[in-house]
């Protein structure tokens, strides 16, 4: 239960277009995936907040973060 558990899911998301793409299709099975892969511990309420958001802020996340999108023009 930690502020850099989330991150870390966070910035495989925003940097990993698989796992993007596995979390819009299956949030609740991509998530659960990513914490056993890295042995990381969320509490309910950050696993809550992690599957609240929207494809969008994601993606707008994802923009910001990985500079690969941004050099290929992906960006909005």
């Amino acid at each position: 239960m930690s502020q850099a558990h989330v991150e870390q899911i966070l910035g495989r998301l925003a940097t990993d277009e698989a796992w993007r793409e596995r979390f819009r299709r299956a949030p609740d099975d991509a998530l659960d995936e990513l914490v056993g892969v890295a042995s990381l511990e969320i509490s309910a309420t950050e696993r809550q907040a992690l599957l609240a958001m929207s494809p969008e802020t994601l993606d707008a996340f994802a923009a910001a973060l990985d500079p690969r999108l941004q050099r290929l023009g992906v960006t909005r």
